[in-house]
């Protein structure tokens, strides 16, 4: 079993730039409910970026991002991996993509931090993968 983290670009911090200003505004100002909003967009930043990853086992790719995505592909299934900058939304943290496609129309854009090291991988379990 092997896990891979997800890049993480620049614009993930600019998501969150604002309200992190806020947070330190209200903090500076004496609000209490500042900090409160300021410690809760920093544990969504550090959760979010903690639990977006891909992973192989055996057979198979477990993509995740936070609790709502948790898909299952058969790497054997897998017909093509093409690079992507795609802005659809995705389990992935960085705009430095890679499309996933899979089965007969199935596809997911993911962003693993060793991309190459993934594909490798990827290849050595379904070499008939087309990149």
């Amino acid at each position: 079993m092997k896990t891979y983290k997800s890049k993480i670009d620049w614009w993930f911090g600019i998501l969150f730039f604002y309200p992190i200003f806020l947070g330190i505004t209200s903090i500076v100002e004496g609000k209490w409910i500042g900090f409160i909003y300021f410690s809760f967009i920093i544990g969504v930043i550090i959760f979010i970026s903690k639990t977006t990853n891909y992973r192989i086992e055996g057979n198979e790719l477990t993509v995740k991002c936070l609790w709502i995505i948790n898909d299952r592909i058969e790497i054997s299934k897998i017909r093509k991996i093409e690079k992507s900058n795609s802005i659809l939304s995705s389990p992935a943290l960085s705009l430095d993509r890679i499309a996933v496609y899979y089965n007969k129309y199935d596809e997911v854009y993911i962003s693993p931090k060793e991309k190459q090291d993934f594909i490798d991988a990827l290849l050595e379990i379904n070499p008939t993968i087309e990149v």
